[in-house]
């Protein structure tokens, strides 16, 4: 008696619906979570045929799989398990996950049902569907505006190296480029990005390859395009004389290790950037901004230009009187007929090949260190790495 009981409660609270029926489909017993996802009291549906619990075609269907198996004891569903649809009384269909297995129980047979409804996972599953049908609408859409872009770009840049003689034409065509970048550029960019997390955040933990690929394409075309918009309105800043130093004392190496940390994340696989201090005094007077961004832009070269499983060395020394900060990689080094050309705007080593670039970066780096008093060497063999040195005069306090 205590075990029927037992086994009566379990049924009676069991999470999943658990029907049985006998050898002519009769429902015998339903219990709560049964009902509850068939909408029906006991009473509606004990005596009836299972029938009344299922979509068309199923619904005229049934018995006769039921005397089908009867007569060849092939089954079908039994001990198998399928995904089917349901019935609810309010009309409603829904998926559910169905077990049946037969018992043999004072001489006849009777078929228990174990219903477990997907209604979740067929809804998640149909929005997956849907964000990676958008998806390659929007990657198509987006692609064909990045293409578009890059062609822009590069015709601009074009442009722009052929007009460095016409001071005239220059400035017109730098109004016009600035005003196009800032507009047309900068705001369908920021969409793209914002576009690329939120269907990453929304996908999920179990987010399809296809996906993953398609963001990872997106987010990899709107670093490049930003990077090279970046450059360009640096230039045109610079060109205009709208960056003007501003001083501050700030801690080196802490400033250094938060650079080191940012630029660690965009790092090839296993590139390891290592920095290191040599001085007692960690204090300097700089503008910080301008700094940062010099420094950021050699060691972007030297990830860029640098394979996997490489180190860069990123090192700082203050004496009485230099500040000095070295970045060193084991990268395709730069060709010495080129090396005359290196701080030219958009002039590139003809050992870069496809690796994206604009010629700019070196470029500016000079101009903001120049605005600081400093100047920037460097020494370079091919497949033997470089290394980029900048020089500020300082004063030990």
């Amino acid at each position: 008696m205590e075990n029927t009981a037992l086994l009566k409660a379990i049924i009676e609270n069991a999470i999943d619906g658990i029907i049985t029926i006998n050898e002519k489909g009769i429902i015998e017993t339903i219990n709560p979570s049964g009902c509850k996802l068939f909408e029906y009291e006991p009473g509606e549906v004990i005596g009836r045929n299972i029938s009344m619990l299922m979509p068309e075609p199923d619904k005229h269907q049934h018995d006769g799989y039921l005397g089908q198996y009867h007569q060849t004891g092939q089954a079908h569903i039994i001990g198998i398990g399928r995904e089917v649809m349901g019935l609810r009384k309010s009309g409603f269909e829904f998926p559910f996950r169905l077990g049946i297995s037969e018992v043999q129980y004072s001489g006849r047979k009777i078929y228990t049902g174990f219903i477990h409804d997907i209604s979740r996972e067929k809804a998640a599953e149909e929005m997956l569907k849907n964000y990676a049908s958008d998806l390659e609408e929007q990657v198509q859409e987006r692609t064909f505006l990045l293409n578009d872009s890059v062609k822009a770009l590069e015709d601009s840049k074009e442009k722009v190296s052929k007009s460095l003689e016409k001071e005239m034409e220059l400035g017109q065509l730098k109004s016009r480029f600035v005003s196009m970048a800032s507009h047309e550029f900068r705001t369908p960019l920021s969409a793209i990005q914002l576009s690329a997390i939120l269907i990453e955040k929304y996908a999920g933990e179990d987010i399809n390859p296809k996906i993953s690929k398609h963001l990872a394409k997106i987010k990899t075309g709107v670093r490049n395009l930003t990077g090279i918009l970046n450059d360009f309105l640096s230039l045109e800043r610079l060109e205009a004389g709208e960056f003007k130093p501003v001083l501050s004392m700030f801690d080196l190496i802490k400033f250094s290790e938060e650079i080191t940390e940012e630029m660690q994340l965009i790092a090839k696989e296993n590139q390891q950037i290592v920095y290191q201090h040599t001085g007692t005094s960690a204090m300097v007077t700089m503008d910080k901004s301008l700094l940062k961004n010099a420094i950021v832009n050699l060691v972007s070269n030297a990830i860029k230009y640098s394979g996997e499983n490489t180190f860069i060395e990123f090192n700082t020394e203050i004496d009485k009187s230099i500040l000095t900060i070295c970045i060193k990689d084991d990268g395709i080094g730069i060709p010495e007929n080129d090396q005359k050309h290196l701080f030219e705007a958009f002039f590139r080593a003809h050992n870069t090949g496809t690796i994206a670039g604009t010629g700019l970066g070196l470029n500016i780096v000079t101009r903001y260190a120049g605005l600081m008093n400093g100047k920037v060497d460097f020494e370079s063999k091919v497949n033997q790495g470089t290394s980029f040195t900048l020089t500020f005069p300082h004063n030990h306090e």
